[in-house]
């Protein structure tokens, strides 16, 4: 153990790689990011999330364009080691026994980040009992709400057992908000120091303790419990009143609990920081903007050429600066060669060919409704028309949650528009997202489109990894494109200007109008007539976006910012 650890955190999922299926999606990968370049710059950290032994889902697709899901069982004992000690929390009254996996996240600098999966899954158990650990974001409410108990108090409490001495706490989200009961009970003062009850409570320490990052900008999208749930599973760990007055009077709101119990707070962009405020007056909620592992999320092709023209970059990303030096050619070469790993990738995973000279679009994240995935075949007929001023292919790829019906229904949609309009348009839809996938698609097409509704993208982190392999964006203006955008130098806006700081009613005719005009007057005609100009910002994207949206740039602010207050 490396005992001299001293800052914990803490996530409902983390992404390493497609090995080890603990992760949905962009929250998930960041917090890989995140422990990747905490090892490489060698801070104290550990770091605390769920075994998921069944993981998120595997996605298949039926010959009428419906996403299935099925369930992964993947083996934790081939990638990391379980540890001895088992700790005990009570569930519905029943005490619970949690043993932990230990997966060593190990860098070429020499750092190293202990990551602890907790898992429920041990013979002392119930059958029931066993399983809270299985599923992520599984079950109803009451397996939720299990699960946070788990990774909140019970992963304080083996952090403690394993002998660390934890000087912050970082919840990443409010999934793991919990945490902040157990320190209470930790950091109880004796009633005899006080002479009255009410002062036991130590709130103040507990705040210097705990650090608090808020990635949801809609209100819909925070946990809730029922204050009657909450008696049946957690029992009273704290006095009720108490607990009413940090978590909601309702209902438990595990964002306002980690609110009120953590001295830093932040958004993921600093537009997500205001839309934060809005949602949560009275609150001081910072920004740190997201940010992505630069080596992890650099093609092979671009490492070589990084490694010719702007060395050290791997572990000093700010380097990116000089992308400027890199010969027009040798990008270009670098680019094709990321294309043609895409395309044989394509041919192999789905059995579709796509050709290498026709312009590409890039679309993969998350399949909900407010990702509007769909927005650009919102006029068929205007997108049949742009091709005539140059060919191009649109490549799709995501998961919808099991229970998102209209996320399932723009799968649907766009793989049946696939077969409709192939004589104009080239649709591939790729199956089963993961991280190698993903990898593939930011290195391999030519723009990365990303059009959400304003202002529900906290930050996202997709067209930063395209930005790393010199991928122009494309996007609304919300999350962190509000930030790296600069029209025609970095890449493309669609939309107006973000002015609003909560959820208004966007005009999807608007967005798709300006997306329009763009790809078929600036974009299309840039990439086929204008080689040089396009090149130039492809490097615009890796120097002036890659060089600051990066995870290294964003722990650095977090230590500085959070840790150390």
């Amino acid at each position: 153990m490396n005992s001299e650890a001293n800052i914990a955190y803490f996530s409902m999922e983390i992404g390493f790689s497609n090995n080890i299926p603990t992760y949905s999606g962009g929250l998930g990968i960041l917090a890989g990011d995140t422990l990747k370049s905490a090892a490489d710059l060698k801070i104290p950290l550990v770091a605390v999330t769920l075994i998921s032994k069944k993981g998120y889902f595997r996605q298949d697709i039926d010959k009428d364009g419906k996403q299935i899901e099925y369930p992964i069982d993947w083996d934790p004992s081939k990638f990391m080691t379980l540890l001895p000690k088992k700790i005990e929390i009570k569930i519905e009254g029943r005490n619970v026994h949690v043993q932990a996996w230990c997966y060593k996240v190990q860098s070429i600098t020499g750092g190293e980040v202990e990551v602890f999966y907790l898992d429920t899954d041990v013979e002392e158990n119930i059958k029931e009992d066993r399983e809270i650990t299985a599923h992520l974001y599984g079950g109803d409410d009451c397996y939720r709400l299990k699960q946070e108990v788990v990774l909140g108090i019970g992963g304080v409490r083996m952090l403690h057992t394993l002998g660390f001495h934890i000087k912050k706490y970082h919840m990443n989200e409010g999934h793991a908000s919990l945490l902040t009961l157990e320190l209470l009970l930790t950091h109880k003062i004796d009633v005899e120091r006080v002479w009255d009850e009410r002062w036991i409570w130590d709130i103040e320490t507990v705040k210097d303790l705990c650090v608090f990052t808020t990635h949801t900008p809609i209100d819909a999208g925070h946990d809730r419990f029922s204050h009657e749930l909450v008696k049946r599973v957690l029992g009273e760990i704290v006095p009720f009143e108490l607990l009413k007055r940090l978590g909601g009077e309702y209902q438990l709101n595990m964002t306002l609990l980690a609110l009120n119990l953590s001295r830093y707070v932040n958004g993921v962009a600093k537009k997500h920081g205001e839309v934060s405020k809005a949602l949560f007056p009275g609150y001081e909620i910072n920004a740190i903007t997201n940010g992505v592992h630069s080596f992890t999320w650099t093609c092979e092709s671009f490492k070589q050429l990084y490694n010719k023209y702007i060395t050290g970059w791997a572990n000093e990303p700010e380097l990116f600066v000089r992308a400027e030096t890199i010969p027009d050619d040798e990008l270009w070469k670098a680019h094709f060669q990321a294309k043609n790993e895409l395309i044989n990738y394509i041919k192999k995973v789905s059995g579709v060919e796509i050709e290498q000279d026709v312009f590409t679009i890039g679309f993969a994240r998350r399949f909900t409704s407010y990702k509007r995935a769909d927005l650009i075949f919102s006029n068929l007929e205007r997108l049949s028309k742009i091709c005539e001023k140059g060919k191009f292919q649109i490549i799709f790829a995501g998961k919808s949650h099991p229970k998102d019906t209209p996320g399932k229904d723009i799968i649907k949609r766009i793989i049946d528009l696939a077969k409709t309009i192939d004589n104009k348009v080239k649709i591939i839809f790729l199956k089963d997202y993961n991280i190698e996938m993903a990898l593939k698609l930011v290195s391999g097409v030519d723009v990365w489109l990303n059009t959400p509704l304003r202002p529900r993208e906290a930050s996202g982190t997709s067209g930063m990894k395209a930005a790393h392999n010199g991928v122009i964006n494309f996007s609304i203006l919300d999350g962190w494109w509000i930030e790296g955008h600069i029209e025609g130098i970095t890449g493309w806006s669609i939309g107006p200007k973000p002015l609003e700081s909560s959820l208004t009613s966007t005009n999807d005719t608007v967005d798709a109008e300006d997306l329009y005009n763009k790809l078929e007057n600036i974009i299309i005609p840039m990439y086929y007539h204008d080689r040089s100009q396009w090149i130039k910002i492809m490097k615009n994207s890796i120097g002036k976006i890659a060089y600051y949206f990066n995870s290294h740039r964003m722990m650095r602010r977090y230590v500085t910012e959070a840790y150390l207050r």
